[in-house]
């Protein structure tokens, strides 16, 4: 007869690599070319990445600096809420006009408007609405 033995084992936990500078730039750049599509002001872009207006404008004309976990956090959840948007909608168009327009989802505020409210937490509440829309949940 064969024993059977209990085996203790603990929950594997999937912990993403972090992000790279040079991963981290290569966003930066991309948000930049979201932002205007989006038709983002300078101002609107700065409070989206949590910078100083002068900063995102020296970093835009220059090329950015070194990021910290929070503005990493804000590109990489900018960047969700951009694939979310290609998903859904068919003509990219569409996706870059939602983010403007008021929307149930919101209590009648546009994405934008939640996201311009500063916090990471902002950012990361319209990227799981969009994640949830599209099936993720």
């Amino acid at each position: 007869m064969t024993q059977l033995h209990l085996v203790q084992s603990e929950p594997e936990t999937f912990t993403p690599d972090p992000i790279t500078d040079q991963e981290a730039a290569a966003m930066f750049r991309a948000a930049v070319n979201l932002f205007r599509l989006w038709g983002v002001t300078e101002g609107e872009a700065a409070t989206l990445l949590d910078m100083p207006v002068r900063t995102f404008a020296r970093w835009k004309a220059d090329g950015p600096q070194r990021l910290g976990r929070d503005g990493k956090a804000r590109l990489s959840n900018l960047m969700g809420v951009h694939k979310a948007l290609r998903i859904i909608f068919r003509e990219p168009q569409r996706g870059y006009e939602w983010v403007r327009k008021p929307n149930a989802l919101f209590g009648g505020k546009s994405a934008l408007d939640v996201m311009l409210g500063g916090e990471l937490t902002d950012l990361m509440r319209v990227r799981r609405a969009l994640d949830a829309e599209r099936g993720l949940w």
